[in-house]
C-alpha cells in the first residue's frame, strides 16, 4: 500500500500554486497588484492572520515574529514562502489537477449542497475557502461554488477569467452536474 504524504507535504501540495504566486510576486513586483487581489479574497474568506503575515513579508519583514498567532497550516505556508524567497528550488512542485477525477466528487458535493444537505454545504464552503487561498483557476472555481450550488450552469459566465485547465475542470463539473440532475 502506498504511503500517504506527511501533513506538511499535504499542506504544501494543496497550496503549492498559492506559495508560487506569492514568491513570484515578490521576485517580480509588477505582479503585486494581482497578489493583493488574491490576498483580499483570502482575507474575506477568513484567512486574515495569514494575509497579515504575507503582507509583512511583502513589506520586507523576515523575522520569526511574523508567525506569531498563526495556526500550524499557516506557519507551514509562511515557512515555505520564506524558503522559496531565499531559494526557489525549495518551492513545492505544482501538480496539475486531473479534471476527470476531480469533477465527479466535486459535482456530488455541489449537488448535495444544492439539495439542502447542510453537511455537504459546510464541506463545500470549506473547500471553496481552500481553493480561494490556492490562487489562479482554483481561486476562481472556489469563488463560483455558491453560484453552482444556486443552480447557475452558464459555462461562459462561470468560466470568465479562467485558463484552459480551469475551464476544462469547470466543463467536466457541469457535465457531471447535468448527469445528477433528475430528468
Amino acid at each position: 500500500m502506498a504511503q500517504l504524504p506527511s501533513a506538511v507535504e499535504q499542506v504544501l501540495q494543496l497550496h503549492a500554486q498559492f506559495i508560487h504566486t506569492v514568491v513570484s510576486a515578490l521576485r517580480d513586483r509588477s505582479q503585486l497588484p494581482q497578489l493583493q487581489e488574491q490576498l483580499k479574497a483570502a482575507e474575506e474568506a477568513g484567512w486574515g492572520k495569514l494575509v497579515v503575515a504575507i503582507r509583512s513579508i511583502i513589506n520586507g519583514q523576515r523575522g520569526e515574529d511574523i508567525k506569531l498567532g498563526l495556526d500550524e497550516e499557516d506557519r507551514i505556508l509562511v515557512n515555505a514562502i520564506l524558503r522559496g524567497i531565499d531559494n526557489p528550488a525549495t518551492l513545492p512542485p505544482i501538480q496539475q489537477p486531473d479534471a476527470s477525477v476531480a469533477a465527479p466528487g466535486l459535482a456530488a458535493m455541489v449537488h448535495a449542497a444544492g439539495s439542502g444537505d447542510a453537511k455537504a454545504f459546510a464541506a463545500l464552503a470549506n473547500m471553496a475557502e481552500q481553493m480561494m487561498k490556492a490562487g489562479g483557476d482554483m481561486a476562481r472555481l472556489g469563488g463560483i461554488m455558491r453560484r453552482l450550488v444556486d443552480g447557475e450552469r452558464d459555462a461562459d459566465k462561470l468560466a470568465k477569467g479562467m485558463g484552459p485547465l480551469g475551464k476544462q475542470l469547470l466543463l467536466n463539473l457541469l457535465e457531471e452536474l447535468a448527469r445528477l440532475r433528475p430528468h
